[in-house]
């Protein structure tokens, strides 16, 4: 009974090796069909990659789209009392007006110069020349053309605010930029 016994436990242990080593076999056969599914999830995740980069590039084309129409809305510049250069803050938009005539040929505009009530009408009209002139030269520069630039001084004698206090005085002191 002992070597049945025996015989039987070496019977199942054999069944039992030769199921785990058929078992062993087949998984290492197998390992080729997830290196397929694993590039398909690398080719779907650089794909998705580039998706995201796309709509990125997309919605920065469309915010500088906003900011160059924002920029070229702005179309009045002020000044301090009694200076002729504009103010350092002004320069991105100017430099969207070069540009922007600069890639339009054909685009003519005007820089209408003014001055508050204070000083000569002499005097104003030579300041507001000035200022004018300082935003024709810097859009120049920046690649407009001098032929698509008038300037032209009204001193004082067009205010946009006619009222005597640093409030008017600060909006009648400006440049605005007419398209012809």
């Amino acid at each position: 009974m002992r070597i049945g016994h025996i015989a039987k436990t070496a019977l199942v242990l054999m069944t039992l090796l030769s199921f785990i080593a058929c078992s062993s076999t087949s998984e290492e056969a197998e390992p080729s069909s997830p290196a397929v599914s694993s590039e398909t999830d690398a080719d779907a995740a650089n794909r998705r990659a580039e998706e995201l980069a796309e709509e990125a590039r997309r919605r920065a084309a469309e915010a500088e789209e906003r900011l160059v129409r924002a920029a070229l809305s702005t179309t009045v510049f002020y000044f301090d009392f009694d200076v002729a250069e504009f103010r350092s803050a002004d320069r991105d938009v100017l430099t969207y007006h070069a540009q922007d005539l600069a890639g339009n040929q054909n685009k003519r505009i005007r820089l209408e110069g003014h001055a508050d009530e204070r000083g000569t009408r002499e005097y104003n009209i030579a300041l507001g020349e000035r200022r004018a002139e300082a935003i024709q030269n810097y859009l120049i520069v920046n690649g407009a053309a001098r032929a698509q630039i008038e300037t032209v001084s009204y001193g004082e004698e067009q205010p946009a605010n006619r009222g005597s206090n640093e409030n008017a005085y600060q909006l009648n002191r400006r440049v605005e930029i007419i398209t012809e």
